[in-house]
């Protein structure tokens, strides 16, 4: 940059004076020396900002490297541990595979050397192990200890038990219809007896109307009669209407 600034500072005198337009003012040499230095202190802020950035991005280079390698070598030791583990899982399922084996070997050939005990052995634990079988040995040795009287009386009180409960059943079923069949009398006869009492306030709602009908004639009759026969009729319509309020208050 100092270099070219030199350049320009002795380009006037090696090269053809400029036009009067584009000629410098007297105070462009002074203004330039003032900002040379500036321009200068940006450069190297420049340049040391690009050297920062740079080390910044070979530091972490470095260390993604040194990481990488790190979980390489991590992994790789992890590898070889679970392999190793595989290896040891292999040998202990082979040892036991061989003792079971062995141990059936060596029974085959007991049974082999032993047929007797072996079809002893093999009835009895098909008679405990199976249902049918089972039970059959248990009744027949339940029949060697008891008797065939005790087991008839025994079989004559559980099917007493089983009638009785049958019996019991049965009593409580028609109990149960009873009741249900009182039920629906009962539901029957309060129905009927609703419909009679709606009928016979029916009916005494149209006595009431006409009642009222007549008693508005009689009073128009009244108020033309004389005040003494009037007054007689009046006393009768009276009892008349007690026993008809007596009639009504009875339902």
């Amino acid at each position: 940059m100092k270099l070219t600034m030199a350049t320009v500072t002795e380009s006037p005198e090696s090269e053809t004076p400029p036009s009067p337009q584009n000629y410098p003012a007297p105070s462009d040499p002074q203004i330039l020396n003032e900002t040379t230095p500036f321009i200068d202190y940006a450069v190297a802020q420049a340049q040391l900002y690009q050297k920062g950035f740079n080390d910044a991005v070979e530091s972490a280079i470095d260390a993604g490297k040194s990481r990488f390698s790190q979980i390489r070598s991590t992994s790789s030791s992890h590898f070889h541990h679970t392999l190793h583990s595989l290896d040891d899982l292999k040998s202990q399922y082979n040892a036991y595979e061989n003792l079971i084996f062995g141990k059936i070997k060596e029974g085959v050939l007991v049974a082999a050397s032993h047929p007797v005990i072996t079809c002893g052995a093999t009835a009895t634990l098909g008679l405990l192990v199976l249902k049918r079988p089972r039970r059959v040995l248990y009744y027949n040795t339940l029949r060697l200890f008891v008797s065939e009287e005790s087991m008839i009386s025994r079989a004559h009180v559980e099917v007493k038990e089983l009638r009785q409960s049958i019996d019991l059943l049965k009593a409580k079923g028609e109990k149960l219809e009873r009741s249900a069949l009182h039920a629906e009398e009962q539901f029957l006869h309060g129905r009927t007896k609703l419909r009679q009492a709606g009928k016979q306030i029916r009916n005494v709602i149209h006595s009431a109307y006409k009642i009222e009908r007549r008693a508005g004639g009689l009073k128009d009759i009244l108020r033309e009669l004389p005040k003494r026969e009037a007054s007689h009729f009046r006393l009768q319509l009276c009892a008349t209407g007690l026993v008809q309020l007596k009639y009504l208050t009875s339902f």
